[in-house]
């Protein structure tokens, strides 16, 4: 396995075959993708900050096994930050997980190194102690049914922008690097991961009501054919959801990319076609 020692902020770490394809659709290499990480990393630690990150690893590039990491990867650097927090309803029956923290360069690179692609985190952080605070965002998760794509993505986030906008909620999209797109709201912190759940659910529902042909809020995918599916659940405690500016796993090597508001009013419109984008289109 070829290696280098390379200085990242501070500290000197080992990274590995950064020539190894990590997408062969594309041609993409791992020292693409771990460019790609320092090149916007003033984008993405702000939005990792204080969120405790499950990753998933595609260690043999994405054609290969994959798998879904939370807790402290095996033989991680006692430099790594981590955050000790309860984990109810674990698929694994886990009380208690230790997941790492994201605080600067340095713990991100080590992470990408090991094949981490996506990086995935909740809608809360933890104080300077690690206890889970209170929620400091909404999201609501468009995903596009059979027949449907961003078009009509754009058109629902302009109705979730204006309801929230009515609560005094502002939004930003975020176009998922995956097939649809998340809407983000800033939140004060002092409602739980259900409260906000349920308005959440309660928008999806009223929207669904009103444009029966183009959203539903309903789980089951009998019922998503030609709809947007808004998910509200993303906003259950224990749940992730991609984190703007990470790459994906997919067969190119798309980001999670915010958007502007008026990119989106132009495609909702039908003047522009909105896409997910690349990461050397970014």
């Amino acid at each position: 396995m070829s290696s280098q020692s390379v200085s990242v902020a501070g500290r000197t770490l080992k990274v590995s075959n950064l020539d190894k394809v990590l997408y062969p659709r594309t041609g993409t290499t791992k020292g693409e993708v771990l460019t790609y990480y320092v090149t916007h990393a003033e984008q993405i630690l702000p939005e990792l900050e204080g969120r405790p990150v499950t990753r998933i690893r595609w260690p043999e590039g994405v054609e290969k096994a994959h798998f879904f990491e939370k807790n402290l990867p095996s033989g991680a650097p006692d430099w790594l930050p981590r955050v000790t927090v309860p984990t109810p309803g674990s698929s694994r029956g886990h009380s208690h997980l230790t997941f790492p923290l994201v605080t600067d360069l340095a713990a991100l690179v080590y992470l990408v190194n090991l094949g981490s692609l996506e990086l995935h985190v909740p809608q809360w952080r933890v104080d300077e102690q690690g206890g889970p605070l209170l929620p400091d965002r909404l999201v609501v998760d468009l995903d596009p049914g059979p027949g449907t794509g961003l078009a009509e993505c754009a058109r629902v986030a302009l109705m979730v922008r204006e309801q929230l906008e009515a609560v005094g909620l502002e939004t930003r999209p975020v176009t998922s690097g995956s097939k649809g797109m998340q809407l983000y709201a800033d939140l004060e912190g002092t409602r739980t991961s259900d409260e906000v759940s349920a308005v959440a659910k309660a928008l999806g529902e009223e929207l669904a009501s009103e444009h029966p042909d183009l959203v539903t809020a309903k789980m089951a995918k009998s019922v998503r054919p030609g709809r947007i599916f808004l998910d509200w659940s993303q906003n259950n405690g224990a749940k992730t959801t991609i984190c703007p500016w990470s790459l994906r796993g997919r067969e190119r090597p798309q980001v999670a990319l915010p958007r502007a508001w008026d990119e989106v009013e132009a495609a909702a419109a039908g003047e522009v076609e909105l896409t997910q984008v690349a990461l050397d289109e970014v």
